[in-house]
């Protein structure tokens, strides 16, 4: 880092990129003062916000050093005499940092702006579905349901927010992060769980809005993509490798009890699908509500749904196939595990001092406040026994978005503030009860809401809670950009639904959608079905005997790459590179930087999935290398080319030069 005073300023650089340019024309910090305000509904937020105040800090004195201890420089911005926040410009692990050290006069909001390029790109942010690039909008940074629609111009989203105020937006998502990368390679990211806005619509700046002032930003560069992530991941964590038996096969989702669940198993199993898991998510009983098929809340074996699966575990197991259930950070108040947190003073409280019961849609529920020392071990210990020990091989460990802002927390500290790291603390309880049971090699869980700290602690995200149509906002399109998103904020194992989740206004899974899904899947980290909410609308992978024979094929697809993909989850987890990553991250070009519905499966495969309907030819994209096409071993140099790809035979190319390459032409035997 070097900091170079000039006339009436001074510059930052980051190994010899400019990062802030400060001066009286162009200062790099503002600050003042805001009020907002929360409306949450199940977990959608409508957030408006009053600016009081908002100040260039155009003065600046920079400040000898007062400690041996302090190293790097210390500066002072204000403005004639009104604010004033002091910030050591330091190193520290061959990092920059930008720590603020003195916040004076009650400033809660500052902006702050870094420089850009006209041509710049930038990615990250977390996880975002509408857009890869982010260049030319803002995206606020805060932990919601994604809503459902996600786009203001469609019909499904209209409707959401009228009858619901469901609807989503192009920025909504489960999983925000204030880390960005840019095409210059350089990471940034803020530490700090305050709400943010992340302006990159500006030709010559980057505009960080925070309603806090921070602790650090750390900015870090590398001279490649690969290297910038492994820091990247350095800085943040990064997922352990998955449990050897994922790769045998698919999770089937289902549900309906142990007669229904083992019935369809036999069938599948029959038709030739490799099953390496059942999931089933009533696990611990279900009720019907006007949304569709949900779930009890209290987290213990359901015994009159699922009559002997304590057997049937073990059985199963027997045979290769484990059994998979769910939880989430919330209790329904007619369960017992409720009444005893509440006995126990465990569930978060409302101003008044008394349980803060939420809105979960036709039923309450009560949060386990996980920032109590005790309510953590005593829900750690519920997942222990009643999920462990039990014989669960893993589970959805659900929402962690619905923390109001006005909550009272044990710690003491502000929900407003709590609200985005509530996912990571969640992930936390379910890490350390994996670990503590010594199955972390054995047992998985998969999640999708996150902030910062999600990529030490949990295990898997998947994309959370897609329309079951061809949506490129909340559809089968809009996984891909979520993947390779959230891979460049050190997230690198993605999945999804197969087939999507949310049914309403007459959207119904198709038996096409659930094909080109199932094409997908085959070339994600994991392979995993969802009946959706209303299973009896769907299209199942069982509909008919061609959809199971056309899934049963992309089972064999996943299992005979199993090697392969075991290696990318590995590099994954040693230094940070997703599995499922853009092509610029080893081909840099013009193109390359704009395709957001392509990408890369490990460093080999490159993968262009259909994506609308009725298609049987696509165009694919193929960077400077030489490729194979996976199904007839045609070659193609670079380029756009345009290939047959009727249903099972998805557009996939591998380099010729691959090591994998008699492995890849297995895969088009099956």
């Amino acid at each position: 880092m070097e900091f170079i005073p000039v006339e009436n300023g001074f510059k930052l650089l980051v190994a010899g990129q400019e990062i802030i340019c400060h001066n009286e024309k162009t200062p790099w910090i503002y600050a003042g003062k805001g009020q907002a305000s929360f409306d949450m509904h199940h977990g959608n937020f409508k957030i408006k916000e009053e600016v009081q105040e908002k100040i260039a800090l155009t003065d600046f004195s920079i400040e000898e050093e007062s400690s041996p201890d302090i190293k790097g420089t210390l500066v002072t911005f204000s403005r004639k005499g009104l604010y004033s926040v002091t910030v050591l410009f330091t190193v520290e692990e061959g990092r920059a940092v930008i720590k603020f050290v003195s916040n004076q006069d009650g400033i809660n909001r500052l902006w702050l702006r870094l420089q850009a390029d006209k041509e710049e790109r930038i990615y990250g942010c977390g996880e975002q579905f509408s857009y890869f690039d982010l260049r030319g909008r803002n995206f606020p940074l805060w932990v919601a349901e994604q809503g459902v629609g996600r786009n203001k111009q469609t019909l499904a989203t209209f409707m959401a927010d009228t009858q619901a105020k469901a609807g989503g937006d192009y920025y909504s998502t489960y999983f925000p992060q204030p880390t960005f990368i840019s095409s210059k390679k350089y990471y940034c990211h803020v530490e700090d769980t305050a709400y943010m806005d992340f302006d990159f619509s500006h030709e010559s700046y980057h505009e960080l809005q925070i309603w806090n002032v921070p602790k650090n930003i750390v900015i870090e560069a590398a001279d490649t993509y690969i290297d910038l992530v492994g820091k990247l991941t350095n800085l943040l964590g990064r997922q352990p490798e998955l449990p050897d038996w994922i790769y045998d096969g698919v999770w089937i989702g289902m549900q309906g009890g142990t007669e229904t669940v083992l019935s369809k198993l036999e069938h599948a199993l029959s038709k030739g699908l490799k099953v390496s898991g059942i999931w089933a998510q009533d696990w611990e009983g279900k009720r019907i509500t006007s949304f569709g098929k949900r779930l009890m809340w209290n987290w213990v074996w359901n015994k009159e749904l699922y009559p002997g699966l304590d057997e049937e575990i073990k059985k199963l197991k027997a045979r290769g196939i484990r059994f998979l259930g769910y939880i989430n950070p919330y209790l329904a108040i007619e369960g017992h595990l409720y009444i005893e947190a509440s006995e126990k003073g465990y569930i978060v409280k409302n101003q008044e001092g008394k349980d803060y019961l939420i809105d979960c849609g036709e039923f309450y529920s009560g949060i386990v406040d996980l920032t109590n020392p005790t309510a953590f071990e005593w829900y750690k210990k519920v997942i222990k026994v009643n999920m462990i020990e039990f014989g669960l091989a893993g589970w959805m460990a659900d929402f962690g978005e619905y923390l109001p802002t006005d909550a009272v927390l044990y710690n003491g500290i502000s929900a407003e503030l709590m609200h985005n790291a509530w996912p990571a603390l969640w992930a936390r309880v379910n890490r350390e009860a994996v670990e503590e049971s010594g199955k972390l090699n054995e047992v998985t869980f998969f999640m999708r809401s996150g902030y910062t700290g999600s990529q030490k602690y949990s295990t898997m995200t998947w994309a959370g809670d897609q329309n079951v149509d061809w949506s490129l906002d909340d559809g089968l399109a809009s996984v891909i950009p979520a993947a390779l998103s959230l891979g460049m904020t050190g997230f690198g194992l993605h999945s999804s639904d197969i087939g999507g989740y949310t049914t309403l206004y007459d959207i119904k899974r198709t038996k096409e959608l659930f094909m080109r899904w199932a094409e997908f899947g085959a070339f994600t980290p994991l392979m995993r079905t969802h009946e959706g909410n209303r299973p009896d609308d769907n299209w199942q992978f069982d509909s008919d005997d061609e959809t199971l024979a056309h899934f049963a094929k992309m089972s064999r697809v996943y299992t005979t790459l199993s090697p392969y993909i075991k290696a990318a989850v590995k590099e994954n987890s040693s230094h940070g590179v997703p599995v499922m990553r853009p092509l610029f991250m080893h081909y840099e070009s013009s193109k390359a930087y704009e395709l957001k519905y392509e990408y890369l499966f490990g460093r080999d495969l490159l993968v262009a999935p259909v994506i609308e309907p009725e298609k049987t030819e696509w165009t694919v994209y193929l960077p400077e290398d030489e490729w194979i096409h996976l199904w007839t071993g045609k070659e193609y140099g670079a380029g756009e080319a345009n290939i047959d790809a009727p249903l099972g035979y998805p557009p996939v190319f591998y380099r010729k030069s691959s090591a994998y390459a008699e492995l890849f032409k297995e895969v088009a035997k099956v």
